[in-house]
């Protein structure tokens, strides 16, 4: 970085300014232009007038706090968590939930416009469901702060990530975990261990919920006691992690068991259950992975003759139900241990027409036998990066549909302008789950066909 610059950025004047917002960011914060300049403004509102202070400049663009409304959006709402602006966590709890999913729909249409120069022909309705205490899964940091005299746990703070956000519960967070964030911070705080735990990842099943410390020396047996005494107490499996995800291991119970059910919505089929380990990828809204299970069968429409292809296949999350109604399922996966997992969930379910394989999606693996078979449909399931490595081999003219459910709108819409002027397809149908309430994270699914 220059001098220049270095000053540019460090340079945080204290005056206040006045804007109109006339955007919404991708990550939920108010747009501005001033003296023709992008200014991003956190807790902001499309469509209100604000008085902001500039908190830090870059040279294209500035990033700016709400000082004072002047105008209310009529689509404003109070935040239901007291720790909103504060912790980075949410975005967009201050915006109501209709106005959400309209966000998150425009998004992907202008990405889908802008990037991907395709529509679709239909615009599916948007998925919801409960948008509070529906995050099973997920990362809390935990720092110890020598100038409050205590452990932080909790997100990162929205204005600066470096640090840990001061926060005593959670509304997103699974009902078991987040009103009992403050005591975690107090349990950490009694440790001799308390300067040596980075982070607790939690994951909750059906029945189960497991919390994993990860910890820099070796815990004492007064340390393991407490962890011990605050999972019989608190109803935890408490697992420990001394170093890589390989180490990961239980302390209490001995044997838990993390799994989940996935309803089949049909009487003729029966439902699938996957186990699944703590830092196992696993969808983090359960009630809208059984909604987007129903809509991604809805549009598959698979037939008992088919042949489907499942690429990024995880657990078997689309795979195993698939295959109850297929004549076979093929999972693709690059994570060995989630495949051995899943051909361990298939024999668990009785389930004999799915089989999985390990391979790198983001190498090319047009000699591997399974993408050199044809298959009648696919379905992609891809990271953030998305499937276009994938796509460059991928579908064959047998493929008659493929169903791709995103992460991420701009690798969506890229890799929908590859299926459809490369590959002869169109997009049929598209629309936003709302995977992540109150944050500004678009899930979306869409259907291509011949």
């Amino acid at each position: 970085m220059t001098r220049a610059r270095a000053f540019l950025e460090a340079a945080v004047p204290m005056n206040e300014l006045q804007a109109t917002i006339t955007d919404l960011s991708h990550d939920g914060k108010g747009v501005a232009r001033i003296d023709g300049k992008a200014v991003f403004v956190s807790g902001a509102l499309l469509g209100e007038e604000v008085k902001l202070r500039i908190r830090k400049r870059h040279r294209h663009y500035d990033e700016a706090e709400v000082v004072e409304l002047l105008t209310r959006s009529p689509h404003r709402v109070e935040p239901r968590c007291r720790h909103f602006g504060q912790c980075g966590g949410c975005s967009l709890q201050h915006l109501d939930a209709a106005s959400q999913i309209e966000v998150k729909q425009r998004v992907l249409k202008d990405n889908f416009e802008r990037i991907g120069k395709v529509e679709p022909a239909l615009w599916l309705p948007p998925l919801t469901d409960e948008p509070w205490g529906y995050r099973r899964k997920g990362r809390l940091s935990v720092r110890s702060v020598a100038k409050k005299g205590r452990v932080l746990v909790g997100f990162r703070e929205e204005s600066n990530p470096r640090f840990v956000a001061d926060i005593s519960q959670c509304e997103v967070v699974h009902p078991a975990i987040g009103p009992k964030i403050g005591l975690l911070a107090e349990l950490i705080s009694g440790m001799d261990a308390a300067s040596d735990i980075p982070q607790i990842e939690f994951a909750a099943g059906d029945d189960v919920v497991a919390l994993v410390f990860r910890h820099m020396s070796p815990l004492s047996e007064r340390d393991r006691d407490a962890l011990i005494a605050f999972g019989k107490e608190h109803g935890f499996a408490i697992y420990l992690q001394p170093g890589s995800v390989s180490s990961v291991h239980p302390l209490w119970p001995e044997h838990p068991r993390l799994a989940f059910r996935i309803p089949s919505g049909d009487a003729a089929y029966d439902d699938v259950e996957l186990e699944f380990r703590p830092l196992d990828f696993v969808q983090v809204n359960a009630g809208m992975n059984q909604r987007m299970m129903a809509r991604a069968m809805e549009l598959l429409d698979p037939q008992p003759g088919d042949r489907v292809l499942d690429l990024f296949c995880g657990l078997g999350n689309f795979t195993l139900p698939i295959a109850r109604r297929v004549a076979e399922v093929v999972g693709v996966e690059g994570e060995h241990g989630l495949v051995e997992r899943a051909a361990e969930n298939a024999a668990r379910n009785g389930i004999t027409h799915a089989r999985f394989e390990v391979a790198n999606l983001f190498e090319d693996q047009r000699q591997a036998h399974w993408a050199r078979q044809p298959w009648d449909t696919l379905l992609l399931d891809p990271p953030r990066a998305g499937a276009d490595k994938v796509l460059e081999y991928l579908p064959h003219k047998e493929t008659k549909r493929i169903v791709y459910v995103s992460c991420h709108p701009g690798s969506l819409a890229r890799d929908a302008g590859i299926l459809v002027q490369k590959h002869g397809f169109r997009l049929s149908a598209a629309g936003v789950m709302d995977m992540f309430p109150h944050t500004a994270h678009v899930e979306s699914i869409a259907l291509f066909e011949r």
